[in-house]
């Protein structure tokens, strides 16, 4: 049973990997039948042994496929939504539209203190985009996996957020909008100064400040990033261990799990919004 459960998990925690493996490698199936590949090959790992040895060039597939879905859906949403608004009597959706935007515009009124046309779309594109990659999460555990499963898949990972190199794809895609407005607000030589002469404005203090400084501005994505992953990461755990034990008692720990989930989902997109506009309205501020 350990051996199963182990399987389970391992299964339901593994992502479907593209990658490159090497001429001479030994492949295993799962009905043990071993092969041994003639030249270089790209392919879809049958193993987490395999997706490891694939290395760093290596596509996560299902967090990939999954997070471009949920962008399509965002930007299907918000397109009829808008498309659909009247001055008179709202629908339901314009309604749930206009309640995300007016949220997000006023979060980002009481927190950025420059000036961009960016921030705001910025800050909404992440919040939705977020919320909707966490809530595949609100999906059954079991769903998604068995259906991959009959398709011939040997693993599928449903929640993009779950996976480190999603929510780092994210961060560093921050990470880089912050280098440039530093730069663009700033200059060159003003983004430089403010890290060499910032907190210590004395020239003996450059090294010591360097350090604080840049080690600041890198902590900035992979706080972004671990934050939002290990949240995610361990709500599918917690998820997935419920989902071993016996039928009466998956429903009763299962159900107060996932309520709690209606406030962890928004609060981690929230959370992530809310950082990202801070960090970016420190890089317009022009001391």
């Amino acid at each position: 049973m350990a051996e199963n459960s182990q399987e389970y998990i391992a299964h339901h925690l593994t992502n479907l990997t593209y990658g490159k493996l090497p001429a001479g490698y030994v492949r295993t199936a799962k009905d043990g039948t071993q092969t041994e590949l003639t030249a270089d090959t790209w392919t879809v790992a049958l193993s987490g042994q395999e997706a490891k040895d694939m290395g760093f060039m290596a596509f996560h597939l299902d967090s990939i496929g999954w997070s471009v879905a949920m962008g399509l859906l965002f930007a299907f949403i918000f397109g009829k939504a808008a498309k659909m608004a009247t001055s008179g009597v709202p629908g339901k959706m314009q309604n749930a539209v206009e309640s995300v935007v007016e949220f997000v515009d006023n979060t980002v009124k009481e927190t950025f203190h420059g000036r961009s046309p960016l921030i705001a779309p910025l800050a909404l594109t992440i919040f939705v985009w977020v919320f909707l990659m966490n809530s595949l999460k609100w999906l059954p555990v079991d769903l998604i996996p068995s259906i991959a499963s009959a398709l011939g898949l040997p693993y599928f990972k449903i929640v993009p957020t779950a996976d480190p190199n999603g929510t780092f794809g994210l961060s560093i895609g921050v990470f880089l909008l912050i280098i440039f407005y530093s730069i663009k607000i700033k200059g060159a030589g003003g983004f430089a100064k403010e890290l060499s002469l910032t907190p210590f404005n004395h020239p003996i203090a450059i090294p010591f400040n360097l350090f604080l400084e840049l080690l600041g501005l890198l902590t900035k994505p992979v706080s972004l990033a671990l934050r939002l992953f290990g949240n995610m990461y361990a709500g599918e755990v917690v998820f997935i261990l419920i989902a071993l034990l016996p039928f009466y008692l998956q429903w009763v720990l299962n159900v107060p799990w996932a309520i709690f989930h209606i406030l962890v989902i928004p609060l981690q997109a929230f959370i992530f919004m809310v950082l990202t506009i801070v960090y970016l309205s420190q890089a317009h501020e022009d001391h």
